[in-house]
């Protein structure tokens, strides 16, 4: 018999799959009508984020860089850069979980901006290096704020739509003994 905490973590992140190649299908779609000049938040890397805050367990690093992977594929975008970050970032919330899991949701959304910002700053400095065509830096920045005030949308939908909440203490304890 399977049990019931792993059927769970399995089913939650072939939902995180599922979302993670739903976002990417959106994103493709040429849907585009007259002039618009704002970008799309991130919302691969947001949902990443969101996921691996509250139940880090449900977004493992090898399904975090499989679908950045396939994204950076899709979307023509140097091979596997965004796809590391994401990575490094998630990584570095993920060892944050426990001491922020207490703090207040400005808190969060502060770390995860500071995280986005270094994403960028980082991606901007190694496509510098290697000398590889990026776009303006006023567009890289719009993205990043867009991405940041859409993080808060994100979390409630995660929350609220999917039910992707901090463990309780009696489940931390029943991952601990499995």
């Amino acid at each position: 018999m399977v049990d019931p905490l792993t059927l769970r973590r399995w089913s939650f992140r072939a939902l995180f799959a599922a979302l993670a190649l739903l976002v990417i299908f959106v994103r493709i779609l040429p849907y585009h009508v007259g002039e618009d000049n704002w970008p799309a938040p991130d919302l691969l890397v947001l949902l990443t984020f969101a996921w691996v805050l509250r139940r880090p367990d449900y977004a493992p690093v090898w399904l975090i860089a499989l679908t950045g992977l396939f994204a950076d594929v899709v979307f023509v975008q140097p091979l596997g850069l965004w796809t590391l970050l994401t990575v490094l970032g998630a990584d570095f919330l993920r060892r944050r979980h426990q001491a922020t899991a207490g703090q207040p949701f400005p808190i969060e959304w502060l770390t995860v901006s500071l995280v986005l910002l270094a994403m960028h700053l980082g991606q901007t400095v190694i496509l510098g290096i290697l000398l590889v065509p990026q776009p303006p830096v006023g567009a890289t920045g719009l993205r990043l704020v867009i991405s940041v005030l859409a993080y808060p949308l994100v979390v409630a939908a995660t929350a609220f739509g999917l039910g992707i909440r901090p463990a309780s203490p009696a489940e931390r304890d029943g991952e601990m003994r499995a």
